[in-house]
């Protein structure tokens, strides 16, 4: 199915937009007239493909978890891959914070509600248990929420430091 080029820019400009007023703001503070004002789109072209701001962002935030999914898998795809030869840079994970930068420090900011902190966790920890297919573990779940835990620290740490550390460095 082939997307309209136009329709991909309009949402791209409006993610662009969103994401820039939300450094300043909270997501239920923007109204949409600002938003399509700094964007470019008019007002109906919004309506057209969004009903609120918050759907506009929960469609961004599931891309970046879409991307992230990538990110995660990527080692995992490659022939007789085993986890215990894995080298630092086989890890893309870091590379997808660090492109999704601005929306991580939302997401991770101390003003922003805990949602989205647990929407990430959960499909961290999804992956994980879907990756931890050699673990024997009658507690596959506290695993799992350990160690997506552990990546979201480091991810909160980068975004406290705000991104000082390269993804190679974060990689190690």
């Amino acid at each position: 199915m082939k997307k309209d080029l136009r329709v991909l820019k309009t949402k791209a400009s409006l993610q662009a937009a969103l994401i820039e007023i939300l450094q300043e703001k909270k997501l239920e503070k923007i109204s949409i007239s600002e938003l399509c004002k700094l964007a470019n789109v008019n007002r109906g072209t919004f309506y057209l493909h969004y009903r609120d701001g918050t759907e506009l962002f929960e469609e961004y935030f599931h891309e970046m978890t879409e991307d992230f999914k990538e990110a995660y898998y990527k080692p995992y795809r490659l022939t007789d891959f085993k986890i215990e030869n894995m080298s630092a840079d086989m890890i893309g994970i870091f590379h997808h914070v660090e492109k999704y930068k601005q929306c991580y420090k939302i997401v991770f900011d101390r003003k922003t509600p805990m949602r989205y902190y647990y929407l990430l966790f959960d499909i961290i920890r999804t992956y994980l248990k879907d990756s931890f297919t050699e673990i024997k573990t009658e507690n596959i779940e506290f695993f799992a929420s350990y160690h997506a835990n552990a990546i979201i620290g480091l991810i909160i740490q980068w975004v406290q430091h705000d991104f000082k550390e390269t993804p190679e460095q974060m990689n190690k």
